[in-house]
């Protein structure tokens, strides 16, 4: 009992030993130097607000939501981390930008600066990305710039000594030239998205490096030239996004080198030729593809028995020709939309097309030459409405059973000209277009016929 007593009276002293050592230990607190940085990067953004006057005490522990600091090992002052500015809403307050922020050259004073945000700063007056940018922390793990359209100039090659960086997010800029072939250097980059902007020229086989990378976004752009087959090395890909941009030539087959993690593809709205890749056989992953708008030509080729978990494709505007194939519908279990139209399909819909009833929230056949009926019941025509668009296909009709006492099916014809949506007869007749021939009539009423 005395032992127990004289080690419970030893460890009652060390604890009042340990709180009188930190009763006398100054708290860490951010220096002179980088208060006053931070002040003038604030004034800068946002000069109508007296920053400090509102938080005259230590910023790291009274300021505004979007200075973050840190104390970092061996260190024993605070420093600032993370600097965001624009405003995105009450649960991420950040220090409002004002109507003609521009940059202060302490914005790269801040030695272990790891994360530097804007959200629609610049959107006003032009503002020029100046030479002193690049002299942020070499700590810099996150740079972002999203929906600041005034802000202009170039991606300096010093990008690439960042060799910290994980995000390089610039959206909705007016920032132009060409993507620096020193992206490539940044080997722990796991995002790069340079979207919505003005880059230009091609896109450099050095991004091929990025073995690290997860998304990649370049889309809506004035890319040219030929998508780099160096994209397709394997690695954690996960989203490529090329849309927008002027890119030309055959699609690499070395995108394939991509399909164990890749699950969103979209290419659409470039210039690339050659059909639809046959390498997407074997992309099992895939959620979304869309190369929507592109001259690619061709017959839809036999690829979708490996594509069960796809949800989304966009294939308008290809050229192609032939017709559908009814492995689709055997297939793609999941699909929930389709977009087709806009090209030179002919035939009839597949029955198997019928499986799509399930999942499937939009479709959009317009503007072929299918003909026959469509294999749909009333009750799904109904519930996806204005999301199925059949119109600009002469000899396409559908059996509706609404409103049909006999229970035997009636055909209705979609109308040769661009309509909303298919509509379904609920009389118990027929719905022609004016501007359809009589042979085309005869046509589907033919087919309706062939049921009994």
């Amino acid at each position: 009992m005395t032992s127990l007593s004289n080690l419970l009276h030893l460890h009652l002293l060390l604890l009042a030993w340990l709180l009188a050592a930190s009763a006398d230990s100054p708290e860490p607190r951010l220096s002179p130097s980088e208060q006053e940085s931070a002040y003038l990067v604030l004034e800068a953004i946002n000069p109508a607000i007296d920053w400090r006057s509102l938080y005259p005490d230590d910023l790291c522990f009274s300021g505004p939501h979007g200075v973050v600091c840190d104390l970092l090992a061996d260190e024993e002052e605070i420093h600032v981390t993370e600097l965001s500015f624009g405003y995105l809403s009450d649960y991420s307050s950040n220090p409002p930008c004002g109507e003609n922020p521009h940059f202060a050259p302490p914005i790269s004073s801040f030695p272990f600066l790891r994360k530097l945000f804007f959200y629609n700063c610049f959107a006003g007056s032009p503002v020029s990305l100046p030479g002193y940018f690049w002299n942020l922390s070499s700590s810099l793990e996150e740079l972002v710039f999203i929906e600041n359209p005034s802000l202009i100039g170039h991606l300096s090659g010093e990008i690439g000594k960042y060799s910290s960086l994980r995000r390089l997010v610039v959206s909705g800029s007016g920032i132009s030239g060409n993507v620096p072939a020193e992206v490539g250097k940044l080997r722990a980059l796991e995002q790069l998205v340079l979207s919505r902007s003005r880059f230009d020229g091609a896109i450099p086989a050095s991004v091929g490096d990025l073995g690290r990378l997860r998304i990649l976004d370049l889309s809506a752009n004035r890319l040219g030239g030929e998508l780099p087959a160096e994209i397709g090395r394997p690695g954690g890909l996960l989203k490529l996004d090329l849309s927008k941009n002027g890119l030309r030539g055959v699609i690499p087959d070395r995108l394939i080198g991509l399909r164990e993690e890749l699950e969103f593809l979209d290419l659409s709205d470039n210039r690339f030729e050659g059909g639809v890749p046959l390498f997407l056989a074997w992309m099992g992953r895939l959620r979304e593809l869309h190369l929507s708008r592109n001259p690619l030509g061709g017959h839809l080729p036999e690829i979708w028995e490996g594509l069960g978990g796809i949800l989304g494709i966009g294939f308008s505007g290809l050229g192609l020709v032939g017709k559908i194939p009814a492995s689709m519908g055997a297939f793609l279990s999941n699909l929930s939309y389709l977009g087709m139209e806009d090209n030179h399909l002919e035939g009839e819909v597949p029955i198997e097309w019928g499986r799509f009833e399930k999942n499937l929230k939009e479709l959009n056949l317009e503007n072929n030459r299918l003909n026959g009926r469509v294999p749909f019941s009333a009750d799904f025509v109904a519930r996806i409405g204005e999301k199925l668009r059949l119109s600009g296909n002469p000899g396409l009709c559908l059996a509706a059973e609404t409103g049909n006492k006999s229970g035997n099916p009636q055909p209705v014809l979609f109308r040769s000209s661009l309509l909303a949506s298919s509509t379904v007869s609920t009389s118990g007749g027929f719905h022609v277009s004016s501007h359809r021939s009589f042979f085309t009539w005869s046509l589907c009423f033919f087919i309706y016929l062939l049921r009994f």
